[in-house]
């Protein structure tokens, strides 16, 4: 539901992904000697959920390596399959500039990550010791790639990742007795548990000319504020004709994050969530002017396109 392309963020947190396939290689552990550990030539300046800094030697060490900065203390560090929520910084380890490549604190705030096969391992291990509060860092070098692939990757560089865990979110969906939301044309059904509800928007009854926000589970968490990024479930149909244009609940049931009350989604986001308690879940009723407007988006959604979205609140950072 973003407003505009946020390309940064979207490349950061699996950078290597795509390149590193099973995210194989030699990996050199914390308890490693420093002549074969790249992160124990590096300095880390800053406390962990505040930006950091880090003084680079001239000398790019092309190993990778990780090491835990600060362990946390909140809840259980994250596991294969997880999802976790964490802010990042990376950096291009050259030898010479060592630029920052992306970081989660100029872009908006924390992300959510899905931990499987395509995370470096590298980074797995980091998490894999890290709580919520904690700090890792890891050099991500060539050694993560496979093979054939080594060959190909730019010589004398790294990426330095320094991870700030924030944590691993448990519910995957908002718990709690469920109400009719009272939008004549629209149902929900909330089976309960981690289930998906069931939205539907089949209907001919004429859409609400103005934002309809209504309540269908209340959470008992804290209220959503400004700048905040929420951790949402959601699905998102077009009024009358029950077609589905979006849905993290269709792409496995993965929790989503998005920057919220800060012009970065739809302006029925921005306007319908805010205040919300987390633990909620929300039907939202959004008019064109305050969803894609008169271009609307892709090949499902016109320019006079009512959108009907079930939302989940489970988390504000």
């Amino acid at each position: 539901m973003r407003r505009r392309s946020m390309a940064v963020l979207a490349a950061v947190p699996l950078m290597f992904a795509a390149a590193c396939g099973s995210g194989g290689g030699t990996a050199t552990g914390a308890s490693s000697p420093a002549s074969s550990s790249g992160v124990a030539e590096l300095q880390v300046t800053g406390q962990a959920g505040a930006k950091p800094t880090v003084a680079f030697p001239s000398k790019v060490v092309e190993t990778s390596s990780y090491k835990v900065l600060t362990p946390g203390t909140t809840g259980e560090a994250a596991k294969l399959g997880n999802s976790v929520i964490a802010n990042f910084t990376v950096f291009t380890w050259d030898g010479k500039e060592n630029k920052i490549a992306g970081s989660t604190y100029d872009e908006g705030g924390p992300q959510v990550i899905t931990l499987n096969e395509q995370v470096p391992e590298i980074l797995r291990k980091g998490f894999a010791e890290t709580k919520g509060g904690g700090r890792f860092m890891s050099v991500v070098a060539k050694d993560t790639l496979p093979a054939e692939q080594q060959a190909q990757a730019p010589p004398g560089q790294s990426q330095v990742f320094v991870v700030d865990v924030i944590g691993v979110p448990q519910a995957k969906a908002a718990q709690g007795t469920a109400t009719d939301p009272g939008v004549e044309g629209i149902k929900v059904e909330s089976p309960g548990g981690d289930a998906a509800p069931k939205l539907t928007t089949k209907t001919k009854k004429k859409a609400p000319k103005d934002l309809v926000a209504k309540t269908v589970i209340k959470g008992a968490g804290p209220e959503v504020k400004t700048g905040q990024s929420i951790l949402v479930q959601y699905a998102g149909k077009i009024w009358g004709s029950d077609v589905e244009f979006d849905s993290s609940w269709s792409r496995g049931g993965q929790p989503v994050m998005f920057p919220i009350g800060a012009g970065k989604v739809i302006k029925g986001w921005d306007q319908g969530l805010v205040g919300v308690p987390v633990g909620s879940r929300v039907l939202l009723s959004v008019p064109p002017d305050l969803g894609y407007g008169k271009a609307g988006s892709g090949e499902k959604i016109k320019g006079t396109d009512t959108l009907v979205f079930l939302v989940d609140v489970l988390g504000a950072y």
